[in-house]
């Protein structure tokens, strides 16, 4: 009993004071924050993803009740993707000074004014306020930027993947709202098909104001794979800086050759695909929930696409990749013409699943890239550099619409897209490596918390 007693006040000696031990930031959980806040991000953007359904498959209702061309339709489009990508700069920033919580709250309640107040319109413009103005700029708040904050904030190891599962939350909400959309349009109309988008945006905000946090200093914890490191205090000039990181990072190469291959990127994924495909495919006499479901099988195949592209971007040379990625794209978009059908054919779902497999695959790669070249302004950057996918996706959902008024069809716009993308992926091998070790420095961040530290002043920062 004295040895019992004895054992015990030896074990008493080695832990710390009871004060020390509350103070101490709580690191070990079966199951760590960081995967609930990611898990959270990956359904809000999800919601938010929702009104990417809807542009495709309204063109030609619109077209038939309104008689409006497909070019004005197509600019609506257009203006909601630059948009999207010109306030993605700037989200990093705003989560910054006003905690993430609420900048993704209010996204998403201008995301569901947009689409509830586009039921009562009667003129063009209204739809370029409505799904370009608000939605536009709801949407980009909650672009890429929103999951480079969440990974590098709450992530030190696993971001490539963490990256790669939040990049494919849009193609869920594609894979969620794509047939659903498609049957509710075909049964009840266009609005009715609004409406549900409006409340999808709706329905997520409690989840966000309930779960999200907006750093792991919030609940005592440290990053996962990493250090603890305190809150930092809301930096005040991070727009100015936001700005500053873009004359700065304009005058070196790689920049320019990662915005033009991103802008590629979005011109042959949201510009093309998701906003002409579906009525492209009913010129050919598909109806248009068929036209819907492939897109949807797109955004299965873009899930695992892209969580696999984020686990290969942690192990091989991310300009080889974005290449390899690039290329192939183009060559499965020259041979698209010749598979359109009234019907479904074996080698129309070869290239949907094919292109599925690409779609945001270029995402992981192009991250760890930035990151690379430009360390601590890296999320700023990349904000930039999709603000330029989006302006590539603006001009073909617009240049889109204007080919099929001009021409009757949309071959000529496949085509043209295939030869982009072998641009890029020339242009991808020719991004110089860096001369620093930033990418190096990040990637070791496990090993300790400079890199997390880095990490986390370039979001704060930006």
């Amino acid at each position: 009993m004295t040895e019992t007693i004895e054992s015990a006040a030896r074990d008493d000696d080695r832990r710390p004071p009871r004060e020390e031990r509350r103070r101490r930031p709580r690191i070990h959980r079966r199951i760590h924050r960081a995967w609930i806040v990611a898990a959270v991000t990956f359904v809000t953007i999800i919601g938010g993803a929702a009104f990417g359904s809807l542009p495709g498959l309204l063109i030609n209702p619109l077209h038939a009740e309104f008689g409006w061309s497909r070019g004005e339709i197509g600019l609506a489009a257009s203006i909601n993707m630059a948009l999207y990508g010109l306030t993605a700069p700037f989200a990093a920033a705003l989560m910054d000074r006003f905690g993430i919580r609420r900048v993704v709250a209010t996204a998403l309640t201008m995301v569901a004014a947009g689409a509830l107040a586009s039921v009562w319109m009667t003129a063009s413009w209204q739809l370029m306020i409505y799904w370009g103005l608000l939605v536009g700029l709801g949407t980009g708040s909650m672009a890429m930027a929103f999951a480079a904050t969440v990974t590098n904030r709450w992530f030190v190891t696993r971001r490539g993947l963490v990256t790669g599962i939040l990049t494919a939350a849009g193609a869920s909400g594609q894979l969620v709202f794509l047939p659903l959309c498609a049957w509710i349009v075909s049964e009840h109309g266009w609005r009715p098909a609004s409406v549900t988008v409006a409340l999808a945006a709706l329905v997520v905000v409690p989840f966000v104001r309930l779960l999200m946090r907006d750093h792991p200093a919030d609940v005592g914890l440290a990053p996962y794979g990493g250090v603890y490191v305190a809150k930092p205090a809301p930096a005040r000039g991070a727009a100015r800086r936001t700005v500053k990181v873009l004359f700065s990072a304009a005058r070196t190469g790689p920049f320019w050759l990662l915005a033009g291959t991103f802008a590629i990127c979005g011109a042959s994924t949201n510009g093309l695909i998701r906003t002409h495909f579906v009525p492209s495919a009913h010129d050919h006499g598909m109806p248009i929930t068929a036209a819907a479901s492939l897109l949807a099988v797109i955004g299965i195949f873009d899930v695992v696409g892209t969580i696999f592209s984020g686990w290969l971007t942690d192990r091989f040379d991310a300009r080889r990749l974005l290449a390899v990625y690039y290329a192939l794209r183009g060559i499965s978009l020259l041979f698209l013409p010749m598979l359109m059908a009234p019907e479904v054919q074996p080698p129309m779902v070869f290239f949907i699943v094919f292109y599925g497999l690409d779609w945001v695959a270029t995402v992981p790669p192009t991250l760890a890239l930035c990151r690379e070249q430009y360390g601590d302004d890296s999320a700023i950057v990349f904000g930039w550099v999709l603000a330029s996918h989006q302006v590539g996706a603006a001009v073909v959902a617009f240049l889109g619409g204007v080919a099929r008024d001009v021409f009757g069809s949309y071959d000529v716009v496949w085509y043209a897209a295939g030869a982009l993308c072998a641009v890029a992926a020339l242009m991808s091998l020719v991004i110089r490596r860096a001369a620093r070790a930033d990418s190096a420095a990040g990637g070791a961040g496990a090993a300790g918390g400079d890199s997390a530290d880095s990490a986390d002043s370039a979001v704060s920062s930006g």
